[in-house]
């Protein structure tokens, strides 16, 4: 069994990439990682050097694992900095550290892939017993994973790994015939509540329409992303992503796309853009020019739900935080990251503090579940 790292995601052909990680899950794509380097968003300039984890048994690919390494920790949504001051404060240095995650993408999903028939417990200890090994030369801090699955979450625990819990808010289809079935679900007041929402936008004389992939035009992707980076611009920040980014995937993985445009008067006036994979609908990118009563509402959330149930998806992913999605039905589930450093005094330190943290989640997740607007949660 051999392990190589590699520096550009198209040293391995598509094909190959592909077949081990299949493409259900769209962010693990070929495609999608290509567009990021492709693009540039991603590079050793932006803190996110690629070196995409390979094992290889003699001369074929077995498994892999996507991974960067890290000169900070901004655009990964599981917040370590205050361990990065500890570290300072220490006379350490936190960076760089190796990351296993989909970059600027907080969505849950499988993050080592292995051929059918492969014992991905021995695969994983034969990573981490490379990361062991070479974290040093390299001066690596350690090796952090966001957003794994649970499965995957079990099976670094089964190491000396330490996993942190997390919150984030999706919506599960429990078999809906139609946005108005779903909103029966509902109670009274709740329901009334989002009505209104929904009629504002109605009032406003705002009309929405749902593009799939293959048929956004480049105008159209034009628009989408000057309110996209509008988002950004609003704090000051320049976007994660550029227009190049999009329009890679675009062209490469269309049918994995749909496109949400807000228009009033003719003019466009706000865009949301999802990614579908398997049984699940990724909100990702939003944007728009002026404040909109429930807009934003109406098109990263109602419309979603109402492709998800159309399309008889089973789970709706906005992303992170956000509160605000309680009261529209979705509901608060756990998240895991996993993190193991070379440091073994400060390694102590992070797991008591995460099992610390899991106490304070589980209890934000029950108070958080008592808001749901279902009839069984009143």
């Amino acid at each position: 069994m051999k392990i190589s790292l590699i520096n550009h995601i198209d040293e391995i052909p598509r094909e190959g990439w592909n077949r081990i990680t299949g493409i259900e899950y769209p962010f693990i794509r070929h495609e999608f990682l290509h567009a990021l380097e492709a693009s540039a968003c991603v590079s050793e300039a932006t803190g996110w050097l690629p070196q995409h984890c390979l094992v290889y048994d003699k001369d074929e690919l077995i498994a892999l694992m996507p991974m960067y390494r890290k000169t900070h920790s901004h655009g990964e949504y599981v917040f370590d900095f205050e361990w990065a001051h500890a570290y300072r404060q220490h006379g350490l240095e936190y960076y760089p550290k190796w990351l296993t995650a989909i970059p600027f993408t907080p969505c849950e999903g499988q993050r080592l892939f292995v051929k059918a028939g492969v014992d991905k417990q021995l695969i994983f200890q034969s990573i981490m017993a490379y990361i062991t090994e070479n974290s040093e030369p390299e001066n690596i801090s350690g090796w952090h994973c966001l957003f794994p699955t649970l499965e995957e979450a079990d099976l670094f625990k089964s190491t000396d790994i330490v996993i942190r819990e997390g919150v984030q808010f999706r919506w599960m289809n429990k078999g809906y015939r139609d946005f108005k079935d779903y909103l029966d679900s509902f109670n009274s007041r709740k329901r009334k509540t989002l009505i209104r929402e929904r009629r504002f936008i109605s009032e406003q004389g705002i009309t929405l329409k749902q593009i799939p992939g293959k048929d956004i035009t480049e105008h159209e992707l034009d628009v989408f992303f000057q309110f996209y980076q509008l988002t950004y611009l609003k704090r000051g920040n320049p976007p994660y992503l550029n227009l190049e980014f999009f329009k890679e995937i675009a062209e490469t993985m269309p049918e994995q796309l749909l496109l949400i445009l807000a228009m009033k008067d003719d003019t466009y006036v706000g865009a949301a853009f999802s990614l579908v994979g398997g049984d699940s609908f990724y909100g990702r990118y939003w944007g728009c020019y002026e404040e909109y009563n429930s807009l934003h509402f109406e098109a990263c959330y109602y419309q979603g739900l109402e492709y998800c149930i159309a399309n008889k998806l089973q789970r709706f992913d906005s992303g992170a935080q956000g509160e605000h999605k309680i009261a529209r039905g979705f509901e608060p589930v756990t998240t895991w990251s996993a993190h193991w450093l070379t440091d073994p005094g400060f390694a102590a330190a992070i797991k008591d503090f995460t099992n610390r943290e899991a106490g304070l989640m589980e209890e934000y997740r029950g108070n958080a579940a008592e808001l749901l607007p279902f009839k069984n949660s009143e």
